[in-house]
C-alpha cells in the first residue's frame, strides 16, 4: 500500500539519522569539561562576593565574614546613587552614538563591499586586537589639550586655548565609544549580510525615499542586530572604568572606578561587593529585557 514505507527504505533514513545523533552527542560531551570549568568560577565567585555584601572588615581593612547590612544602606547615599546615574547615562549615550555610528558602516560593507567586503571588516576588527588599556592610551593622547584633534579644530577656528576634552564627560564618552563600536558594527553587519536586497528595492518602490526606506524595511529588518549590539556595548560600557579613569576627572568617575576604588585603595570589600552586586542587577535587567525582545521576534517570525 502507499501509506507503507519500504522496510529498507527506513533503515536507509535511520542509518542516515544515527550518525547525526552520534556527532551531537559526541561534540556535547567535548563542550562539557568548558562549561562546567566557567560555570563553576562564574558561580563560586557570585556566591564570594554576594556572602562579602554582608560581611565586615577588620582594624586594618581586611574582609571577614559575617552578617552586616550596613554595605547594602549605603548604595541610598545620593554619592553612590550619582554615580550609577551617571555610569548609565554614560553607558546609554554611548550606545546611541555607536549606533549611529556603525549604521552607515555596516550598510555600506554589507551593501556596496563587493569583494572587499571581508577586507574592511578586517581592517575595522584587527586594530582592536591590540590591549584594551594601550589603546586607551593612546586615544587620551589624541584627545589631549596639544593633541592632533584640538590642533586641527583650533586650525580651522572651532576651537580656543581654553577647549579641553580630556577631564570632561566628553573625553570619557569619547574613550567609552571608541573602545566598543566594533561591538556594534559586527552584529549589525551580520543582520544586514543576510537581508534581501530585494526589500530594500521593493521599499523604495512603496516609499519613494531612501530616509523612508531605511525606517520601515531596512531597520525594522535588522533590529535583531541592532538589539544584539546594543546590549554588547551596553554591559562593558556600564561598568568600564579606564575611561573614566584616564579621560575623565572627579566629577566623571563610574560606577567601576568605585568599584576598583573600594576594593584596591579604599579597603572596603563588603562595600566593593555590594556596588559590584548592584552593577549586576542593572546588567541583569537590560540582558533580561534583551532575551525578552529576542524570545518576541522569534515568535512573531514562527507566525
Amino acid at each position: 500500500m502507499a501509506l507503507l514505507r519500504h522496510p529498507s527504505r527506513s533503515r536507509s533514513r535511520s542509518r542516515r539519522r544515527g550518525p547525526d545523533a552520534s556527532g551531537a552527542r559526541i561534540w556535547s560531551w567535548f563542550m562539557l569539561p568548558g562549561t562546567l570549568w566557567m560555570t563553576g568560577f562564574l558561580i563560586a565567585s557570585l556566591v564570594l562576593v554576594a556572602v562579602l555584601t554582608v560581611g565586615t572588615t577588620d582594624e586594618l581593612g581586611n574582609p571577614r565574614f559575617g552578617f552586616d547590612l550596613s554595605s547594602i544602606r549605603a548604595l541610598a547615599d545620593p554619592a553612590y546613587t550619582e554615580v550609577l546615574a551617571r555610569s548609565l547615562g554614560y553607558a546609554l549615550l554611548t550606545c546611541v552614538i555607536c549606533l549611529v555610528i556603525a549604521y552607515p558602516v555596516a550598510y555600506t560593507i554589507a551593501l556596496y563591499g563587493g569583494r572587499w567586503k571581508h577586507a574592511l571588516i578586517a581592517a575595522i576588527v584587527v586594530p582592536f586586537f591590540a590591549n584594551y588599556l594601550v589603546r586607551m592610551y593612546g586615544w587620551s593622547v589624541v584627545l589631549s589639550d596639544d593633541g592632533p584633534l584640538l590642533r586641527a579644530l583650533r586650525g580651522v577656528g572651532l576651537a580656543d586655548a581654553n577647549t579641553k576634552i580630556l577631564n570632561t564627560g566628553v573625553g570619557v564618552i569619547a574613550g567609552l565609544v571608541y573602545g566598543f563600536v566594533v561591538f556594534m558594527i559586527i552584529p549589525l553587519y551580520a543582520a544586514l549580510e543576510r537581508l534581501d536586497v530585494s526589500l530594500i528595492e521593493a521599499g523604495r518602490d512603496l516609499y519613494g525615499g531612501p530616509v523612508r526606506t531605511f525606517l520601515f524595511v531596512t531597520l525594522p529588518a535588522t533590529r535583531q542586530g541592532a538589539a544584539a549590539g546594543l546590549v554588547l556595548v551596553f554591559l562593558p560600557a556600564m561598568g568600564d572604568f579606564v575611561s573614566a579613569q584616564l579621560m575623565g576627572g572627579p566629577d566623571q568617575i563610574m560606577i567601576g572606578n568605585l568599584i576598583q576604588d573600594k576594593f584596591f585603595q579604599g579597603q572596603n570589600w563588603p562595600l566593593g561587593s555590594a556596588l559590584t552586586m548592584l552593577l549586576m542587577l542593572v546588567l541583569l535587567v537590560g540582558m533580561l529585557g534583551y532575551l525578552r525582545r529576542t524570545r518576541k521576534d522569534e515568535a512573531e517570525a514562527r507566525r
